[in-house]
């Protein structure tokens, strides 16, 4: 089968979130790991994964050398970390299939994701990112055309647009590569943002996109049969922190909606992990599942997890 698998960002940073290069290093071994097996298994693979902790990286460098260079824009924080993760995920992905006996060509493409330069999103930004700063240093990115905003005792957080992906670029490359037997790794970080101008070219923005919605889209126009979240819980729960938690399995399509209209799913973590399999599902996919990384193999399989399969739509 084709597989699209998303890896979130605790896959590639150490206990707590350390996101020191050693720890990253070995975060990205232990998933390449599990990915590795999926691919000895027979399938096609294409792996895209979050850049939180690595963007969050760059945009401390950003506030410490204000005062000396310009910050870097997002688009160029999320270029710069999909090449790193990329390059990471292709040593470590060959070292594993090396051990086991397996040899396949890999890919890291730098991607780049279309948004409309209308979208709400723009007008009125509110996706958090990076730490939060004392008003004075707030002051020194403000001076550089950054929107902070201050939340109380906690000091001035910075707050940015996050877009709908609408289009997904360089899918021709994709299905090549895959077609010839290499493992691509794309979009990483919900991909670049770019708008597209009136007479076609394009320039990138200020922003980031949710990463499992680009990979909706993503496996969509790859036509990939299985989009799998990997996180970290091995089910979806409803109740959540509840006496009557209950964890989703074989769920359908119109069950797991009727959940996420009732609100059991937050916005900034589990909801749209849970949009992006809907999305997929109930756009032609024929299965996508939400699990943790070490049971992605039986996720795949749709035997674990939580999932949703197209015969239950």
């Amino acid at each position: 089968m084709r597989v699209l698998i998303a890896l979130g960002g605790n896959a590639m940073t150490g206990p707590g979130g350390d996101a020191s290069t050693e720890s990253q290093q070995k975060a990205i071994a232990r998933a390449c790991e599990r990915l590795a097996d999926l691919v000895v298994a027979g399938h096609d693979i294409v792996l895209t994964h979050g850049n939180g902790p690595q963007v969050g990286n760059l945009l401390v460098k950003n506030e410490m050398a204000a005062g000396e260079v310009p910050p870097v824009p997002l688009d160029w924080c999320v270029a710069q970390t999909q090449a790193t993760i990329g390059f990471t995920i292709q040593n470590s992905l060959t070292a594993a299939l090396l051990a086991r006996g397996e040899h396949r060509e890999t890919a890291a493409l730098v991607t780049r994701t279309v948004v409309d330069v209308e979208d709400p999103a723009f007008r009125r930004p509110t996706k958090p990112i990076g730490r939060y700063l004392p008003a004075d240093r707030a002051q020194q990115l403000i001076d550089h055309g950054q929107h902070w905003e201050d939340r109380g005792e906690r000091g001035w957080r910075r707050v940015v647009a996050s877009p709908k992906p609408l289009e997904v670029l360089d899918v021709a490359t994709m299905l090549a590569l895959v077609s010839s037997g290499h493992v691509v790794i794309a979009a990483g970080g919900g991909g670049i943002p770019v708008v597209r101008a009136s007479d076609g070219t394009l320039r990138g923005v200020e922003a980031v996109i949710d990463k499992d919605l680009t990979a909706a889209l993503l496996a969509r126009s790859l036509a990939a049969d299985v989009l799998l979240i990997a996180t970290d819980v091995e089910h979806v729960m409803v109740d959540f922190g509840t006496p009557q938690a209950t964890a989703l399995t074989q769920i359908s399509a119109a069950e797991l909606r009727a959940h996420a209209r009732a609100g059991q799913f937050a916005s900034g973590s589990m909801g749209p992990k849970v949009d992006a399999i809907l999305g997929f599902v109930e756009g032609g996919g024929d299965r996508a599942v939400i699990t943790s990384l070490d049971r992605i193999t039986d996720g795949v399989s749709g035997s674990y997890g939580t999932v949703v399969d197209a015969a239950t739509r």
